[in-house]
């Protein structure tokens, strides 16, 4: 006789409808299409018009959950006539969904405006947890996980040896954001201001060639000098109070 298996179904809970006249920010995976909840494809699905970091980058997620829901672009390009346009539609009593191009919106993006803007105009705004890429970088690095500071990506020019000199004397572990175009410079820039520290490169996580570097800055930075640098990085560097912290060229990862 076939052994029974007990039946697996997702309940809806109030909690999770989406009103009218609301701004729902929606995480969306890092990479693996499979990272999403059942919550935001629910909310995506019941959504009047979902705002894009990019269009033509969402419409894999949309197609792979075969979701049908008209969609609009925001950036640095047009994000004034967006921040007008979101309150028009809200206005209108539209759901409105927020996407980024990976993770959760309005972090290191346009899109912490758009919620600022929807919340001082008196509208609701909700949020469907998931995925950011900070969260497992922080925790494959191996450096400490009970204090840490998130800075994003560093200034490219102004303020940026100011941002590394208050670094230097943080006691936290730090996580930084930074591009395929600037890892090098990076590595290189907090090696010489930080010290050498214990450092894990998270590259493409969740992807095909997710790859961690772990070891001391000096290590990354001979890496990178071998391999060419390839998709987005998020840089894990321990604190002054990591009591892995090493300033010798040796590595004891």
């Amino acid at each position: 006789m076939r052994e029974s298996r007990p039946c697996l179904f997702f309940v809806v809970s109030e909690s999770s409808q989406f009103p009218a006249a609301t701004l729902a920010v929606v995480a969306t995976p890092i990479g693996n299409l499979a990272d999403i909840s059942f919550r935001a494809i629910e909310i995506l699905k019941a959504a009047d018009v979902l705002l894009c970091e990019d269009t033509r980058h969402s419409k894999r997620l949309l197609d792979h959950y075969s979701i049908q829901v008209p969609t609009t672009s925001y950036g640095a390009h047009n994000l004034k006539t967006k921040l007008v346009w979101i309150v028009e539609q809200l206005a209108l009593g539209k759901r409105v969904a927020l996407v980024s191009d990976a993770g959760t919106p309005g972090i290191s993006d346009p899109g912490t405006l758009l919620v600022s803007a929807a919340l001082q105009a008196g509208y609701n705004v909700i949020t469907i947890p998931g995925p950011a890429a900070l969260i497992p970088a922080l925790v494959l690095s191996g450096l400490r996980t009970d204090k840490f500071v998130f800075e994003g990506f560093l200034p490219h020019k102004k303020g940026r040896q100011t941002r590394l000199k208050l670094l230097a004397t943080e006691p936290r572990t730090i996580v930084l954001y930074e591009s395929v175009h600037r890892i090098q410079k990076t590595l290189s820039e907090l090696h010489e201001y930080l010290g050498n520290r214990k450092v894990a490169v998270c590259r493409e996580l969740t992807k095909v060639y997710e790859e961690i570097v772990r070891g001391n800055l000096s290590d990354a930075i001979a890496h990178f000098e071998k391999h060419e640098p390839r998709g987005e990085f998020v840089v894990v560097v321990a604190g002054t109070d990591d009591s892995s912290h090493d300033d010798s060229d040796e590595s004891s990862f």
